[in-house]
């Protein structure tokens, strides 16, 4: 039997706790081994559902530690980088939540020390694992739609407490980097297109953005998305087409927003749809990251296409300060 992969957890965080945590414990060939947390409280919170659980007081230690093969990082976004960095120098691979990093460019350094360590290094972007985006992108690619001409992505939601980060200066907040990442990186995904010309209205609160509006010319077709954090929920994705139309309707966080739901539509009044009911879009994404770390398999969401969505939120900020 082939040895699982063994996991450490660097940060207790809240999503940690009720989503990766959980996931990484239900993988196929996934063990969490240990969490780093100064919090007995949220240590125990953890050894709930993982009675076996090491509990290290220092993220440094965990990273040292022999028995561990990879590192998720669920820490605030601006720590991203420094522990992405931190944890390749220390020979583990690494699983690191959105963004992974603040800027494109930070993307470029952590594709350099991916590549000098031989290790793989992702993204959390958990979406590309989930059948209903992978069979969108198949029926994009078989012109389900005919032409592709247009895509429109909504996702936002209402959080006002100024105590939670997304809502504070200098940690990367923000609705951009918290969930512009799906509405940029979904359609990068599906359509394998990159942006010309953009546009974008930001309405900033300090150093971060609690509504924007950004609109995008790809070669073959136009974007438009609105992405806050304060309206009221929604997350919707439309592939608009000269001979169908492919909706999403809980594109981002299935099961937990609404169920995977593929509504397909064309010109002859045709109209199916395709549900994936039961599906855990996390557990899927840590088996294909420890099926890529055990046996070469190609990892669906790279550094590369991570970077393509941080470009599109640094234009995005540069373009709303003009």
């Amino acid at each position: 039997m082939t040895d699982p992969i063994r996991w450490g957890i660097v940060g207790a965080s809240n999503f940690a706790r009720k989503s990766m945590a959980p996931a990484l414990h239900a993988a196929s060939g996934s063990r969490v081994v240990a969490l780093a947390t100064r919090s007995a409280d949220k240590a125990a919170a953890f050894a709930e559902f993982l009675p076996d659980l090491r509990v290290e007081e220092d993220y440094d230690a965990l990273l040292g530690a022999d028995d561990i093969d990879a590192i998720y990082v669920p820490l605030p976004n601006h720590l991203h980088v420094e522990w992405v960095l931190k944890a390749l120098e220390a020979g583990k691979h690494v699983l690191c939540e959105k963004p992974i990093a603040l800027h494109a460019a930070e993307a470029d350094r952590l594709i350099e020390a991916r590549d000098k360590a031989g290790l793989l290094a992702a993204e959390a972007f958990m979406i590309v694992h989930h059948p209903q985006w992978q069979r969108t992108r198949q029926l994009l690619s078989e012109g389900a739609v005919g032409r592709l001409r247009h895509v429109e992505t909504t996702f936002s939601f209402f959080n006002d407490d100024p105590s939670n980060i997304r809502n504070r200066d200098g940690m990367g907040g923000g609705g951009l980097r918290d969930i512009g990442v799906y509405a940029f990186g979904s359609v990068l995904y599906a359509t394998d297109a990159q942006p010309g010309d953009m546009t974008a209205k930001l309405t900033m609160e300090g150093d971060w953005d609690s509504f924007a509006e950004v609109t995008a010319t790809f070669p073959d077709f136009s974007f438009h998305t609105v992405v806050s954090m304060r309206l009221a929920p929604r997350q919707r994705v439309v592939f608009h087409g000269d001979k169908g139309v492919l909706e999403l309707t809980a594109p981002f966080n299935a099961g937990t927003f609404d169920q995977a739901e593929l509504v397909i539509e064309n010109v002859m009044n045709t109209r199916t749809v395709e549900r994936w009911p039961g599906v855990n879009q996390y557990v899927l994404q840590v088996e294909a990251f420890c099926d890529s770390v055990r046996n070469g398999t190609p990892y669906p969401w790279t550094l590369e296409q991570s970077r393509g969505s941080l470009e599109m939120i640094d234009r995005s900020f540069e373009l709303a300060q003009r």
